[in-house]
């Protein structure tokens, strides 16, 4: 999961969300989205589906470092 902060960033940037709204959509503050992107924090499995599914990408995708997110 070294790669997780990485591809949110990507998913995020990709929707043209900022740091506040994606924490916003994820009932969560913005300062814990950096930290996951930066690689400093790690979500939970709930915290996980619920990006997951608010992209429509699968857990596996998000999860595992030799998976690539689909363009």
């Amino acid at each position: 999961m070294k790669r997780f902060g990485e591809k949110l960033a990507k998913l995020r940037q990709g929707q043209g969300l900022t740091l506040r709204q994606l924490g916003e959509e994820l009932e969560v503050h913005n300062t814990f989205i950096s930290q996951i992107e930066k690689g400093r924090k790690m979500p939970n499995a709930v915290m996980i589906l619920k990006i997951a599914n608010l992209f429509g990408v699968t857990a596996d995708q998000l999860m595992r470092d030799d998976l690539e997110l689909d363009e």
